[in-house]
């Protein structure tokens, strides 16, 4: 059955870890995946699956007639697929001139969207960018922040609309178009194979639990972090260090000041209520 589960959620959440997760399950090798050979869980805004599938180049195009074509691409690509799509999604779940889902229902078969306290985020947020933390919490709150928005460069991937974190984390969880299985990054933490195995049953994947146990073992941050420090990692923003940084629960409390935490509460406090984060 084909169809896309779409792996949301907002940036550095644990989104990566996820599809390291999945390529070795699905890989099913004796050796981790290669950090930079995730092929089976691509990012939905790349620039070359635009190109391919519509046949003319999305540099041609202004952001908002890209938009305008993307729901296409990704009836497409579902249409062709023989089996189950895995893609990585960073974008909000938003309605391309106010009517047509980004991410229609007639190409999907679900969501897992990944959910992390945003003051965590808000910590990995700004090394991944080089900003300070101000600066992370101000784009956190910010509805028309987007990836890839700046017209001085060609960026390998589409601009991808973000909202705020809030309006993130509501635009996906809230929609009802298709099913979400939400996962926290702290229970993916703390109980790893109830959580990503709670994913593998949502995406009707037949694994076992041993299969699943084995892409975890393979799957740990300090691997990801080894094989980054050894060969580099192709996602990695130019601007960052290390992407695979700490990588902890609760790692803004030695990073954040009262004041910068507050804030981030006070502009999220109803959804991070909901999710259990105050």
């Amino acid at each position: 059955m084909g169809g896309t589960i779409w792996l949301a959620s907002y940036p550095k959440s644990g989104n990566t870890w996820f599809r390291v997760f999945l390529s070795n399950l699905l890989g099913e090798q004796d050796r981790p995946a290669d950090i930079n050979d995730l092929h089976s869980t691509p990012i939905a805004s790349a620039r070359g699956i635009f190109d391919d599938a519509v046949g003319i180049e999305a540099s041609d195009l202004t952001p908002d007639e890209i938009d305008r074509l993307r729901p296409e691409v990704y009836e497409k690509l579902a249409a062709d697929a023989e089996e189950t799509l895995f893609m990585k999604v960073h974008d909000a779940y938003i309605l391309v001139d106010g009517k047509t889902p980004l991410f229609p229902k007639s190409a999907t078969k679900g969501a897992i969207y990944i959910i992390r306290n945003p003051l965590d985020v808000a910590v990995s947020f700004a090394h991944h960018s080089a900003w300070n933390y101000d600066r992370s919490i101000s784009e956190m709150a910010d509805e028309k922040a987007a990836f890839c928005s700046k017209t001085k460069r060609l960026h390998n991937q589409l601009r991808q609309k973000l909202l705020t974190w809030s309006g993130h984390v509501l635009s996906w969880t809230e929609q009802t178009a298709f099913p979400v299985c939400v996962l926290r990054y702290e229970d993916m933490k703390e109980s790893p194979a109830e959580t990503f195995g709670r994913a593998v049953r949502f995406a009707d994947l037949d694994h076992t639990d041993e299969q699943i146990e084995k892409a975890l073992s393979m799957s740990t941050f300090e691997e990801l972090k080894r094989q980054e420090g050894e060969k580099g990692f192709h996602e990695k923003s130019p601007a960052s260090e290390m992407f695979f940084r700490k990588g902890e629960v609760g790692s803004w409390r030695e990073e954040l000041t009262d004041v910068q935490a507050e804030r981030i509460i006070r502009d999220h406090r109803a959804v991070m209520e909901r999710f259990g984060y105050v």
